[in-house]
């Protein structure tokens, strides 16, 4: 892989079909980047390493983070570049919500009904998998209990996948990867139904590392819009459902920690 610097875009990275619209976009962002003159832009997308390494690597070009990580533990040490906005149901611009998805043929009815059931997560540094949920629950959990267990999957696709197959009752998606998978595999989400949405807030940003000059973060927006005003990544953006960008500010995450601070307030910072 030519140039010094790193780029991933593996938050979204699933199905197939996806994956390789990732690539499309990057060819695009790459040669713009190079036209305008930035330094060691890698040819092609890192995917030797996990999807979260990224985010503190020195030679960060650019990436894509889960909102909890961005507040916690990413804030003042990455740059926010851009927060992409998605076609897909579960969001209005750049604020969405999760899913909480049950079996198709399970008879739960309210969010309420799921007090004593099992839960999946996808992993604990997840806004969308539990922080979001943990924000719907924590106002009806009794002495910081709701659910008899809660599983880490992993990941969004393994959530579902054991919502579908009945070795936990509930968990918490990202409506991005849910709307995905019912375009490129349908068959995913085929065994559950959407119960209910939790609370929105900024979905996952675009970042680069932290650029005290701000003209790597201004070459990475530009070449972004132009890739979303592309007649020739038509195709790639339909696959990932992109549609626009917004620009936000970091404090306008802030609302992910509140979610987890008053949660917290109310006895229920660990979900279970």
């Amino acid at each position: 892989m030519s140039g010094d610097r790193l780029a991933s875009l593996a938050m979204y990275a699933w199905p197939p079909a996806v994956d390789a619209a990732n690539d499309q976009l990057w060819t695009f962002v790459r040669d713009h980047l190079r036209e305008e003159g930035v330094a060691g832009v890698p040819e092609a997308l890192d995917r030797s390493v996990a999807y979260s390494e990224p985010w503190l690597d020195p030679r960060l070009l650019l990436a894509q983070t889960c909102g909890l990580p961005f507040t916690e533990r990413l804030h003042g040490r990455v740059d926010l570049v851009a927060t992409p906005v998605y076609r897909f149901p579960g969001g209005v611009g750049p604020i969405r919500c999760s899913y909480i998805v049950v079996a198709a043929k399970a008879s739960f009815a309210s969010v309420e009904a799921l007090r004593g059931c099992r839960a999946a997560i996808n992993d604990t540094d997840s806004n969308s998998g539990l922080n979001l949920l943990r924000a719907l629950i924590a106002p009806l959990s009794m002495n910081g209990r709701f659910f008899a267990s809660v599983t880490a999957t992993g990941g969004h696709r393994a959530s579902l996948a054991a919502v579908s197959a009945g070795h936990v009752d509930v968990a918490a998606i990202d409506s991005v990867v849910f709307g995905l998978a019912a375009q490129h595999a349908p068959e995913a989400v085929a065994g559950v139904r959407v119960l209910a949405e939790t609370p929105a807030t900024p979905w996952l940003p675009y970042i680069t590392r932290a650029d005290p000059t701000g003209v790597e973060v201004a070459a990475l927006r530009r070449a972004l819009s132009a890739a979303i005003g592309s007649p020739e990544l038509a195709a790639a953006r339909s696959a990932l459902g992109l549609v626009g960008l917004a620009f936000l500010q970091d404090g306008d995450y802030g609302i992910i920690s509140r979610y987890a601070a008053e949660a917290a307030a109310l006895g229920y910072y660990e979900l279970g």
